[in-house]
């Protein structure tokens, strides 16, 4: 029986990964997605290029992108679904966190 996948990527997600690593500078193998301790709730997520697998990163392979999950995330990450929205008030990566016990009024930082 197959584990369920880390992450789950939207449609939406998808196409602006693709438009992104487009746009690349440098060759990237896909996103990294993370964590860092910031903000008023404690931890901020985090979106870079990545040009390699590191140690013990979780790879998610989906609708033509390849998205890859810091080690030290995986645990705040499980079951997270990754959506792209783009209307009159926000534009960017939206996380819905199963995980998540509290997010600051910004929404910018959440903690578990």
């Amino acid at each position: 029986m197959a584990l369920p996948k880390a992450m789950t990527i939207t449609d939406a997600a998808a196409e602006r990964v693709k438009q992104i690593m487009s746009k690349s500078e440098k060759p990237a193998i896909g996103l990294r997605v993370g964590v860092k301790a910031r903000g008023c709730s404690g931890l901020s997520y985090t979106v870079e290029y990545a040009d390699e697998v590191k140690k013990f990163e979780e790879v998610v392979e989906d609708k033509g992108v390849k998205i890859l999950i810091d080690p030290a995330a995986t645990m705040f990450l499980i079951g997270t679904e990754m959506d792209f929205v783009d209307d009159k008030l926000q534009s960017g990566f939206v996380f819905k966190n199963p995980n998540e016990k509290a997010r600051c009024g910004c929404g910018e930082s959440f903690s578990v």
